[in-house]
C-alpha cells in the first residue's frame, strides 16, 4: 500500500446546472433543494460523494484497493464479512477472537481501508453486525465535503409535460396521453468546499498521493459519466486546490475560502451561463506555506 499523504489540503469546487434538477428533495416532490429563507439552491454532500464513488467505480472497475463500499446492489454486510473471512474468523466466535487478540479491531479496520477507496477517503460507519459482534467499526475519513450552495438564489420551475405512456388498460380506453411534471433550475452556479486531512490519512486510513490524484480527477469528472435528462446539463467548471506545506496546515481553512470570490458580472439580468460570472482569487491573502492550484 502506498504511503499516506503528507500535506493538508482545502479545495473549492464550482459546478453548474442548466435546465435540470441537480439534487431533488424527496420530501418536496423531488423539487430542487432550496434554502427556504434565502432562495439559494442546495446540493448535499451525500449527492456529490455518490458521483465521486460512481466515477471511481467506473474507471477502476473493482481493481484491488479501489473497490467501493457503498454501492448499489451490494449489501454492506456482504462487504463487512469479507474482512472476517480474510482474517479467518467465524461469525459465532468473533467475541472470543477479540478477547484473544486485542489488536483485532485495528486489523479489521485496516483491511476495509486497504480494499475500499471510499472507506479510505470518506470514512464509514461499518457497525452492521452488532448481534454477532461482527462489525468493522467506524472510520473517520480524511476527506470531507460541505453542502454545495448556489452563488445566487435560484428559481425552480415546474414544467408540465404530456406523455403517451399510459399506465393501465382502463386508462388506455379513455385517453391517449397522460400529464406529468418536471422540476428544473434554468441555471445555477454552485459552490462546494472540502477538506483533506493528512493527519487522519497517516493515522487512520492510509489515504495516499495516488488516492488524492484520483479524487481530483473524480471531482472534475463526476458528472461526465452520470448525465441524465432530469439533471439537465451539469459540469464542473473549476477546482481550486490549496496545498499546505505541512501535515497540520499553515492557515485556517476559512481564510483560504474567503480568498475565493464569485460574482455575477451583470446584475441587471439573471445569469444563464458560467460566463456571466467572474471568478477571482486574492492570492495576496494566501499565507506563506500555502500554494494554489487551478484545475478545470
Amino acid at each position: 500500500m502506498s504511503e499516506a499523504i503528507k500535506n493538508r489540503y482545502e479545495f473549492v469546487v464550482l459546478f453548474d446546472v442548466e435546465n435540470g434538477n441537480p439534487n431533488g428533495d424527496p420530501d418536496a416532490g423531488n423539487m430542487p433543494r432550496v434554502d427556504p429563507e434565502t432562495g439559494y439552491g442546495i446540493v448535499t454532500d451525500v449527492c456529490l460523494k455518490r458521483k465521486i464513488r460512481n466515477y471511481v467505480e467506473t474507471v477502476k472497475e473493482d481493481e484491488p484497493g479501489f473497490e467501493i463500499y457503498i454501492k448499489e446492489g451490494v449489501p454492506l454486510n456482504r462487504s463487512d464479512r469479507r474482512a472476517f473471512e480474510y482474517l479467518g474468523l467465524e461469525e459465532g466466535k468473533v467475541k472470543e477472537a477479540k478477547k484473544a487478540d486485542k489488536d483485532l479491531d485495528r486489523k479489521v479496520r485496516d483491511f476495509m481501508c486497504r480494499n475500499f477507496f471510499d472507506v479510505r477517503t470518506f470514512g464509514a460507519v461499518m457497525t452492521t453486525f452488532t448481534k454477532n459482534a461482527l462489525n468493522c467499526g467506524q472510520v473517520r475519513g480524511p476527506v470531507q465535503l460541505s453542502f454545495a450552495r448556489s452563488v445566487d438564489p435560484v428559481v425552480p420551475q415546474e414544467l408540465t409535460i404530456t406523455r403517451t405512456a399510459i399506465t393501465t388498460e382502463a386508462d388506455a380506453e379513455n385517453k391517449k396521453t397522460e400529464m406529468g411534471r418536471k422540476f428544473i433550475v434554468p441555471y445555477g452556479l454552485y459552490r462546494a468546499e472540502g477538506y483533506v486531512s493528512a493527519n487522519l490519512a497517516r493515522k487512520t486510513t492510509g489515504f495516499s498521493e495516488e488516492d488524492l490524484e484520483l479524487l481530483w480527477q473524480a471531482i472534475l469528472n463526476m458528472f461526465e459519466n452520470d448525465h441524465a435528462a432530469g439533471r439537465g446539463k451539469m459540469a464542473v467548471r473549476k477546482l481550486i486546490i490549496f496545498k499546505h506545506d505541512s501535515e497540520l496546515g499553515n492557515a485556517p481553512a476559512h481564510k483560504l475560502f474567503d480568498a475565493v470570490s464569485v460574482k455575477r458580472q451583470d446584475e441587471s439580468s439573471p445569469a444563464r451561463c458560467f460566463a456571466d460570472y467572474a471568478l477571482t482569487v486574492d492570492e495576496s491573502a494566501i499565507p506563506a506555506g500555502v500554494t494554489v492550484e487551478y484545475r478545470e
